[in-house]
């Protein structure tokens, strides 16, 4: 009885704590949405700030984030070249979600707990904690995201980004703003759509994989956890939103497993691989009894789905 009863209170839901936040981001991210409002107003709107925009979105979240900062920094799932991987991190830091290092430590500790009570964003605390909330504060559940990517903190070109992530944004912001008035005079346009909307976007389908993937879809494999594979998710977030195939093989860079699982990620490695800027791809591997997740039972293939739902358990 006791044990239940400490199981309740462990994922009661959790909301912003003052003492904890961490007011440059709640600013940041407050700023980023009252400039993605203005986007809503007519006299911001042009084609060319919707297309810079479109841009944008994936050279900061297709390369930055979802290549870059998840499958190359954190799971290594191919490796690149130097050089271009510091390009990628750069691209990385446009996105605003925090510095490579930090990102990565996160992200590692969620999969090493995940909807466990330590998971920094599981949405047994809360959908809107999974969402948003948990980003507000200092550091995940009170851990150190440092140090789930001493990897990364040996490098001094990552610590250098870690720590100025925040300039290779502000650098964009007139540029981007310099741009629009030079090639289409529409600067304000530019810097509304290229940075504001194009930035919040952004950060709703990176929370998205947090919330919505831990609570609707199916799932195609029964891992100990609550991951899901959701196809509105996917399309978001460059192919992140395969949820349950990443928690079953972490490794793999491809996260789509089955032919209708588009994974716009996976295809992007494999054109590095053929131009060369990519080796030592992971590759989705077959379950057997050796290497499938806990409780999986013992296949010789893919699974097909275990469950369609509307909600995961919690």
């Amino acid at each position: 009885m006791s044990n239940d009863t400490d199981s309740r209170q462990s994922f009661a839901k959790r909301g912003i704590t003052l003492r904890d936040v961490d007011w440059p981001v709640v600013v940041g991210i407050a700023a980023m949405h009252v400039g993605c409002l203005m986007a809503l107003l007519p006299v911001f709107f042009s084609w060319s700030g919707l297309i810079v925009a479109g841009l944008l979105l994936w050279i900061t979240g297709g390369l930055g984030i979802t290549l870059c900062y998840h499958r190359l920094l954190t799971h290594h799932s191919f490796k690149t070249p130097r050089w271009f991987q510091c390009i990628l991190t750069l691209f990385g830091c446009l996105a605003w979600q925090g510095g490579p290092i930090q990102w990565v430590g996160v992200h590692r500790i969620h999969h090493r707990h995940s909807d466990e009570p330590e998971d920094p964003h599981t949405p047994k605390h809360g959908f809107a904690w999974a969402h948003i909330f948990w980003c507000m504060h200092k550091q995940p559940q009170g851990q150190c995201a440092t140090d789930a990517a001493k990897d990364l903190e040996r490098d001094p070109f990552m610590r250098l980004l870690n720590r100025f992530f925040w300039v290779p944004q502000l650098l964009l912001v007139p540029l981007v703003y310099f741009a629009g008035e030079y090639f289409a005079g529409a600067g304000l346009s530019w810097l509304v759509w290229g940075v504001c909307a194009r930035t919040v976007v952004l950060y709703h389908g990176t929370w998205f994989v947090n919330s919505a993937t831990h609570t609707w879809g199916y799932r195609n494999f029964d891992t100990p956890d609550q991951s899901t594979n959701l196809w509105w998710v996917a399309l978001l977030s460059f192919g992140e939103g395969w949820h349950n195939n990443h928690h079953a093989q972490q490794r793999s860079a491809a996260h789509g497993m089955r032919w209708f699982e588009f994974d716009l990620t996976y295809c992007q490695i494999r054109l590095l691989a053929l131009a060369g800027l990519a080796k030592n791809v992971v590759h989705p591997q077959r379950i057997t009894g050796e290497n499938r997740p806990a409780g999986q039972p013992q296949q010789d293939t893919l699974p097909t789905p275990l469950t369609t739902r509307s909600q995961a358990q919690s």
